[in-house]
């Protein structure tokens, strides 16, 4: 039976058995289902400052999970091995792989611990399945070396915003932190459902013009409507990558930068650098000067503006 996906601007319409753009969603059995739930690609205890937060529990450091798929198609991505994996067929380490939240979330947790140690190979990516309850319990042991809670980030975290709302109301519990690293595209509805367990958001405003979004596959009202609604409840900072170009223009900086200000001047805006990978690696990397003015120009408008990757 074709569904359609609620959860971002996409609205993909499936057939029983495909895959969303963000090949992280799939209709198996007239369900919409998220296929990367609990699927592990990435783990790091990292400094707070490299989500980028810098206003948020400054010195403290943050266990940082991602997994695989993406709503955007960024020729620019740092991660792009795993935020472009999926959609394929797991091959299966040891045993039958879950598929989707239902079954991987809350089946594999019932059925003991045997499912979460299975790994899978998902469109040639290495995956570890970890359920909510061993992902905040593996943040709590962690406290001893100044982890403060959970960062989810690396990929799009909120195509599979079960986990991140499964992992993150379970870790509030135990009194971590939650803070998510994302591009900002996500059904506002849904938005509203995560705002409760979560401390702190960095959003990525890769541009500011509706032609920018449209080139990377994505909706420049939507993250400016998903900002606004996130920085009434939580923690927000925002990044933006200066590609030169695309993005480098002070008309642009300016027109960013006043906007933000106008939610509110203290929203934290990080200017930073970009470097040649993925689709651009044939670009130059952006001049050091470059970024630096851009964020003087963001000062005019903002209190807090650091800059980044310089």
């Amino acid at each position: 039976m074709k569904q359609i996906c609620p959860v971002c601007f996409h609205h993909c319409v499936l057939e029983d058995g495909q895959t969303g753009f963000c090949r992280g969603r799939k209709n198996i059995g007239g369900e919409i289902e998220c296929i990367n739930y609990g699927r592990i690609t990435s783990m790091a205890l990292d400094p707070i400052e490299k989500k980028p937060l810098r206003r948020f529990y400054p010195g403290s450091r943050i266990l940082s999970v991602g997994s695989f798929g993406c709503n955007f198609a960024c020729p620019f991505c740092q991660n792009y091995q795993i935020s472009m994996a999926g959609g394929g067929a797991c091959e299966e380490s040891g045993a039958a792989v879950a598929s989707g939240h239902n079954a991987a979330g809350r089946a594999s947790a019932a059925s003991g611990q045997d499912a979460a140690r299975k790994a899978a190979v998902v469109s040639g990516v290495y995956t570890e399945f970890m359920t909510p309850e061993q992902l905040v319990a593996r943040a709590v042991s962690l406290e001893t070396r100044g982890n403060i809670g959970l960062a989810y980030t690396y990929n799009e975290p909120l195509i599979g915003y079960e986990f991140v709302r499964d992992c993150a109301m379970l870790a509030r519990e135990r009194g971590l932190k939650n803070v998510v690293v994302t591009n900002g595209s996500l059904n506002v509805d849904i938005l509203d459902t995560l705002l409760p367990c979560i401390d702190a958001f960095n959003v990525d405003l890769k541009g500011f013009t509706d032609d920018f979004y449209r080139k990377i596959g994505g909706s420049f009202k939507d993250v400016q409507q998903f900002i606004c609604r996130a920085a009434k409840e939580s923690h927000v900072e925002v990044t933006t990558l200066i590609i030169p170009g695309e993005n480098d223009t002070e008309a642009e900086m300016s027109a960013l930068s006043g906007w933000l200000a106008g939610i509110s001047a203290d929203i934290v805006l990080h200017v930073s650098r970009f470097f040649p990978c993925y689709k651009m690696a044939d670009r130059p990397p952006t001049p050091v000067g470059t970024v630096y003015w851009l964020a003087e120009v963001a000062r005019k408008n903002l209190r807090y503006v650091y800059t980044g990757n310089c």
